[in-house]
């Protein structure tokens, strides 16, 4: 998408949509008060009368207002100015996008980032903006026979700025976006495709292809025979029961010379049957959405390398199936991980950590100035969190702070969960150096101090998306989380942010 900003009078822009906003108690919004004047009061008027709402998330269409050279003006409610955040601020312009759906607009002018968004500055207010216009955009309709629904066709998304000084800022915010924009999309897409597409061979396929259009990154797999050689039996342990091979996929971005790499790893179980310890039937095929921390870091590196951070960064993904079969592992085998420890196997439903715990010691040869693994790795989680914050854990309190303000920056939050010696103790295993589940309690913890004990002398942290990568009922579908929140970490990371 193409993006503008203007300094002139949104009244005077021949654009076919401009955004105003008004809110509560009849009270007009900057952009507003400028068509208000243009149109001799007719704002007001409709205030006055109902006809418009200061209600946060209603929208009034209006074409042909007199003194506007818009086509149409998209009136939207704020509710009250001493409340507007960005949660109320993005559910008002997704409102919009939503109005206009169904309308012909290819050059839509925003006003809203002119509104005094809880401190919030241009260049957030841009991205943000960027970033639900794009997200209300996304339609999934790859394995749709027949006339695809076309949504709205936007092409060039503008801003209305206050002075010459605001619209470097501003452009520069929305051109982020745009590349988050393309990260969440391909995430999107990953999950939302069914599990007899999206294999682990075709996670594969698609970071070769990645790798082909961009300039200094490269892209390998490596099979189940060089896993083997590894010692990576347990991950091996886990694709045992498919005939779908598994795929250890490693992506290195070099942007920044020497210096060393972040790394991310991302879960890539492209369906997750829970293996003998067999899920319940209903929803499981919403299993095929445990290989989002994948997608994740996949459509994170497509935002790193869109934007050509100064940075190396690094993608893992161990990528499995988890079938039962009559080869499968059963609880109580007992497997060696690639750092030689040793694990007892209680339940085969908790193989998301079985696949990161080797993929995090294989991260360990690229000597990683930080290590961050991103999984659905357990429904504890969403007990914990429900399906507002991704739960961070980490030993660093300065890495779990530096993603925690990411997440708060990027609108994609997260939330801190301890990995204390108390949790760990639930994995003792009279037979092995440890299990691999704790018990009920504490579920999402004692699965991050599994991970712990393969990451020591890293500066590491987890993320658990269980809550956040993909939603339920109508709503169905991934939701590119944490992709906004990453960015945000490595943008901070490559100094690519703008001083406020």
């Amino acid at each position: 998408m193409d993006y503008f900003t203007t300094t002139a009078k949104p009244s005077r822009r021949a654009v076919d949509c401009v955004i105003v906003g008004v809110y509560g108690r009849n009270r007009l919004g900057i952009g507003a008060q400028d068509i208000d004047r243009a149109s001799r009061g007719q704002l007001t008027k409709l205030m006055k009368s109902g006809d418009v709402s200061g209600d946060v998330g209603s929208v009034a269409l209006l074409r042909d207002v007199a003194g506007v050279s818009a086509a149409r003006v998209a009136v939207v409610g704020l509710g009250s100015p001493a409340k507007l955040d960005v949660r109320t601020f993005r559910r008002a312009l997704a409102a919009v996008i939503r109005a206009l759906d169904k309308n012909r607009v290819g050059q839509l002018l925003s006003t809203l980032n002119l509104e005094d968004v809880a401190g919030a500055s241009s260049y957030y207010l841009a991205r943000y903006t960027a970033e639900t216009v794009g997200d209300a955009l996304y339609r999934f309709t790859a394995m749709k026979s027949g006339r695809k629904p076309k949504g709205l066709a936007l092409r060039k998304l503008g801003f209305v700025v206050a002075s010459r000084g605001d619209a470097a800022r501003t452009l520069r915010g929305a051109e982020h976006a745009d590349a988050i924009v393309a990260g969440k999309n391909l995430a999107r897409d990953l999950g939302n495709l069914p599990p007899n597409v999206c294999t682990p061979s075709y996670l594969a396929r698609q970071a070769t292809a990645m790798a082909k259009k961009h300039k200094n990154l490269t892209a390998r797999a490596l099979n189940e025979t060089e896993m083997k050689r590894l010692g990576m039996h347990s991950l091996l342990s886990v694709t045992a029961g498919t005939a779908e091979p598994a795929k250890l996929i490693v992506m290195q971005y070099k942007g920044a010379g020497a210096d060393a790499p972040v790394v991310l790893v991302g879960k890539g179980v492209t369906f997750d049957s829970g293996g003998i310890s067999l899920k319940p039937g209903p929803a499981m095929d919403e299993m095929k959405f445990d290989m989002c921390g994948a997608a994740g870091v996949l459509g994170t590196m497509l935002t790193a390398v869109t934007l050509k951070l100064p940075i190396n960064l690094n993608v893992l993904v161990p990528a499995v199936e988890n079938l039962p079969g009559s080869h499968a592992t059963v609880p109580g085998d007992i497997v060696t991980s690639m750092s030689g420890q040793t694990i007892e196997i209680l339940n085969t439903d908790a193989e998301g950590r079985l696949i990161l715990c080797d993929a995090l010691t294989y991260a360990r040869r690229f000597k990683p100035a930080r290590v961050i693994d991103v999984a659905t790795l357990t429904g504890a989680c969403v007990i914990a969190l429900g399906h507002h914050h991704t739960a961070v854990m980490s030993h660093d309190e300065a890495l779990s702070e530096d993603i925690l303000a990411a997440g708060r920056a990027a609108d994609d939050r997260g939330w801190p969960l301890p990995l204390t010696v108390d949790y760990a103790d639930q994995l003792k295993s009279n037979f092995a150096d440890f299990a691999n589940i704790g018990g009920r309690e504490g579920g999402a913890i004692t699965a991050g101090c599994f991970l712990a004990k393969f990451t020591e002398g890293l500066n590491w942290a987890h993320l658990d998306i269980a809550g956040t990568a993909w939603r339920s009922g109508a709503a169905k579908g991934a939701t590119g989380r944490p992709v906004p929140m990453l960015t945000e970490l490595l943008l901070k990371h490559a100094g690519e942010l703008p001083k406020t």
